[in-house]
């Protein structure tokens, strides 16, 4: 059966920006965000793989992950782009297209630091976090703070929590399909890792997807499970948006679809109650 969606938005998370050209990736966006009749949302990030960029000659340090991103957003604004910088520098270079969301598409922000959030709020970025509840909370709090400083009065954008989620009938079929998948993650995650002999910038992630849901950066299981889980994580954290990671590892299409299927039907309604005990 096809499926095809007019209101569906759609982005990555993220684009690693050392992977890119500036120049070609901003053209891109504008490609992406035309063809969808401005359903592009864009998430941006200096990469988990500091040896996959060094294959490309490029690094994963925020001060280029800064410079590019400052590029790529100021050739989004304008027919003809000059820009200088420490990496790149470009004289009046003609940018043929432009988004069809004006300025540009709404952009994602992955953070792991107080610093991160702070920089997010003062952009207005909609910001994510898969760190702890605690470490999140922490994120979003400083946000808020930030944002009622930085523009009093604005609407807050989305503070995202990011998990692992399988939706079955039961738990123990969840279960099953979590954590057969999730061992496919896991070796594919960690493998050029592992053949250079180092661990990943942020650590090696849970062996196990029990592990997974211990660390509570998880949860497989019916929909009751699913919803009880999710909802003290997002009140928590004080989120007032999740962000589900719902196909990984060898999980076929009809467990991903009737994983979404439910989590739609009878975990989604149940996560809505949670924002109005959010704080504002």
């Amino acid at each position: 059966m096809l499926f095809r969606s007019a209101k569906l938005r759609f982005g990555p998370l993220v684009f690693a920006l050392p992977m890119y050209h500036p120049l070609r990736l901003l053209q891109e966006i504008c490609m992406l965000d035309n063809i969808s009749h401005g359903r592009l949302d864009m998430g941006f990030g200096r990469g988990s793989s500091p040896i996959e960029a060094a294959y490309y000659g490029e690094e994963t340090s925020q001060d280029h992950y800064a410079e590019a991103l400052d590029l790529i957003l100021a050739g989004l604004q304008t027919d003809r782009l000059t820009f200088k910088g420490r990496k790149y520098d470009f004289d009046n270079v003609p940018i043929t297209l432009s988004t069809f969301q004006k300025p540009y598409p709404p952009i994602w922000y992955g953070v792991h630091s107080i610093e991160a959030s702070e920089r997010a709020a003062k952009r207005r970025y909609n910001m994510v976090s898969a760190d702890s509840v605690a470490d999140t909370r922490g994120f979003h709090d400083h946000y808020r703070k930030v944002w009622k400083e930085t523009h009093p009065g604005e609407k807050l954008p989305k503070l995202g929590l990011t998990r692992f989620v399988v939706v079955a009938e039961t738990d123990g079929k969840a279960l099953e399909i979590a954590s057969r998948a999730y061992r496919y993650w896991h070796d594919s995650f960690h493998w050029l890792f592992r053949l250079h002999g180092r661990t990943p910038r942020l650590g090696e992630r849970a062996r196990t997807y029990d592990l997974v849901i211990n660390e509570g950066r998880g949860i497989a299981g019916s929909p009751e499970t699913v919803a009880k889980f999710l909802s003290k994580q997002l009140e928590d954290s004080a989120s007032n948006y999740f962000v589900g990671q719902f196909v990984f590892g060898d999980m076929s299409l009809d467990e991903t679809l009737r994983s979404v299927e439910l989590f739609a039907e009878k975990v989604a309604p149940r996560l809505d109650e949670v924002d109005a005990k959010l704080p504002a």
